[in-house]
């Protein structure tokens, strides 16, 4: 992976701050390499951020020069762009779309022909194709075709519909306050939930890019969202990143809850109606062994990004997976994380149940997680790791993404970060002091081994 402090390159795909790191010259050349890569139809959608203007021509130009045909889809959620590449027949497609990052960074995100992202092997190939930056240039009389499609979000929530029981849904008359971001969701969401029958409050629901918060999902960016849910007395409320691939939640307290919980909901409901494997990546919190153990299902965990989740869930035939940071995968619709199918879903389990959001919480098992990021730090990794062998010689050290270390008394797992140039360390216990300590612990250990 090539990183700065502007720019990622890595086989998961390219971000950047915009006009720093990454730039039109950039975004061109490589979905160049991605057209000559994956074939003649590519779909092309992008969140609501101010840069996607220029971002989209650059692709669209690039694609056409390689002899691609374009089909735009216009501003649509990650999810909706994945599950249209294959009730389109195309070949790929790219998202232009920041997800989770502040508003002056933007990425691409590319996808395969059966709606998952690059595998890493294939990402590791267009980053190779980029870099020799010989890709030939079609003639004049053999360049591509652009056109429009404005279907992908309502193809996208009618089959959302189908996969929950909507008339139960619907007899609930749930009060939903929605919080998009202004991001991709703005639509898509509301729009699910008036036919799912709900009384939809719109916050932030205005397509147009300037987020009213920072996009990504975690409590601190929430606190909006939780007044209002407590001043219009709503059942639950909803919160997206700017792709609306991620989704979290607010309780009818107004208690914004970590996006681990809707993970954890999402299985507890569909392991009710059809027990299998759950995959989730290592970062995501011990309560998902938990929940699965209560139904008797196995757990297999992955490195943390979506596709190495995706990818497993699909070979080994999972049920239910996603990661803890919001994101659920549902493998009767498809397998990418989806905020739009995770609200449908956590909306049918509280139908089932008859009861308030705060008490089916309360049912899940209870830990405590600390993540911390640290920006601007040179580690070097492969001695902290082996001091950390020597230290932890007696416990479980897991190195299938950074290293985690499994404790009696909870885990810790450090980890370079894919999607932003930060130190990602986390910290889970069945209490905040403990958890507060190994978070402790793990900064110490890191901080002795700074370049």
């Amino acid at each position: 992976m090539k990183t700065d402090s502007t720019l990622i390159i890595s086989p998961s795909g390219v971000r950047g701050v915009v006009g720093k790191g990454l730039s039109p010259d950039i975004v061109a050349k490589l979905a160049c390499a991605f057209g000559k890569m994956m074939g003649e139809k590519i779909l092309v959608g992008y969140d609501t951020r101010t840069s996607n203007d220029m971002f989209k021509y650059a692709v669209f130009s690039a694609l056409l020069s390689v002899g691609c045909n374009v089909v735009d889809l216009g501003i649509c959620p990650t999810p909706s762009l994945q599950l249209m590449i294959k009730e389109m027949g195309a070949n790929g497609g790219i998202v232009i779309t920041g997800s989770h990052n502040p508003p002056e960074w933007n990425a691409l995100k590319f996808v395969r022909g059966d709606g998952l992202f690059l595998f890493p092997e294939e990402g590791k190939n267009l980053i190779d194709i980029y870099r020799e930056d010989t890709v030939k240039l079609s003639p004049w009389d053999r360049l591509g075709k652009l056109s429009k499609d404005n279907s992908a979000i309502p193809r996208h929530i009618k089959k959302v519909i189908q996969l929950v029981d909507c008339e139960k849904i619907k007899v609930k008359r749930f009060k939903v306050v929605v919080d998009a971001c202004n991001g991709a969701g703005a639509f898509a969401t509301p729009l699910l939930l008036e036919k799912l029958g709900c009384e939809v409050v719109k916050l932030n629901c205005e397509a147009k890019g300037n987020f009213a918060h920072l996009p990504e999902p975690v409590p601190h960016n929430l606190q909006d969202l939780s007044r209002i849910v407590k001043e219009v007395g709503a059942d639950i409320g909803f919160a997206q990143d700017a792709d609306a691939d991620r989704l979290a939640l607010v309780s009818e307290r107004g208690e914004a809850l970590s996006e681990e919980y809707t993970l954890m909901l999402a299985c507890n409901f569909v392991l009710q109606n059809k027990k299998g494997l759950v995959v989730t990546n290592v970062s995501t919190s011990r309560a998902i062994d938990d929940i699965a153990a209560k139904f008797s299902c196995p757990v297999k965990r992955t490195p943390v990004g979506d596709i190495h989740v995706s990818r497993c869930m699909r070979e080994k035939g999972a049920v239910i997976g996603g990661e803890g940071n919001g994101g659920v995968i549902f493998p009767p619709l498809n397998y990418a994380r989806d905020g739009i199918m995770a609200a449908a879903l956590i909306l049918n389990h509280l139908a089932n149940e008859n009861i308030s959001l705060s008490s089916l919480v309360d049912s899940l098992p209870r830990y405590y997680m600390l993540k911390q990021k640290i920006k601007n730090l040179r580690v070097d990794f492969e001695k902290l790791k082996q001091s950390l062998r020597s230290d932890f010689s007696s416990h479980e050290l897991d190195f299938t993404d950074g290293v985690k270390i499994l404790l009696p008394e909870g885990w810790i797992h450090i980890r370079a970060s894919g999607t932003e140039p930060v130190l990602r360390v986390i910290a889970e216990a069945k209490d905040k002091k403990t958890a507060e300590n190994l978070s402790r612990l793990a900064l110490d250990k890191i901080f002795s081994f700074r370049k």
